[in-house]
């Protein structure tokens, strides 16, 4: 199995079930199609306190890192990136006054400091009042330059493309935000 470490580009694809948000993180080829399967993730809904645990196959059976909220239902929450041991290796939290009309992010890991923003103003404000499958992007920087930029493909069924440029952000630290902006972006 590969994995996210030193990944500069991947997709994260949302599967439709019941009782919980699931998501398949794969790798990209060099023509820009789904590659090896690098993690699932999986998210209940309607808990208390968001956490998504990824893992190494369909099984669910060896846990490989997460993001849990510290808070219970804060809609400015921070979240904790963490290893399969639980080390933190990241956080990010929504800046829930900025995202009021563009959505905004600040994420954080290892020798990284960034924010992310919606790209597009008017496609920010449209997701705002029309409830259709959008596609949009987001782009987090730093002060050396970009970090991840997520986007998402216009589908019922959601489809994201993630680009790490030069593989700066640790690969489960970005497959955290990028599961995070589906996840908990409507919140």
């Amino acid at each position: 199995m590969a994995s996210l470490y030193g990944i500069d580009k991947f997709m994260v694809l949302q599967r439709i079930t019941m009782m919980v948000n699931r998501y398949a993180v794969h790798a990209v080829l060099p023509d820009g199609s789904q590659g090896e399967l690098l993690a699932v993730a999986q998210q209940k809904r309607m808990a208390f306190k968001e956490q998504v645990t990824f893992f190494t196959d369909d099984s669910r059976t060896t846990p490989v890192f997460s993001f849990k909220a510290r808070q219970v239902m804060d809609l400015a929450a921070t979240y904790d990136v963490m290893d399969a041991a639980g080390t933190p290796i990241g956080m990010f939290r929504k800046d829930f006054g900025k995202s009021l009309l563009r959505s905004t992010w600040h994420l954080e890991a290892a020798g990284i400091s960034a924010v992310g923003q919606e790209r597009n103003q008017t496609v920010a404000l449209l997701r705002r009042f029309v409830d259709l499958p959008f596609a949009y992007h987001f782009d987090f920087a730093d002060p050396y330059g970009p970090v991840l930029s997520v986007e998402r493909q216009f589908s019922l069924r959601d489809r994201y493309t993630a680009t790490v440029p030069g593989a700066r952000l640790d690969g489960r630290v970005a497959a955290a935000m990028t599961v995070a902006l589906d996840a908990l972006q409507q919140r």
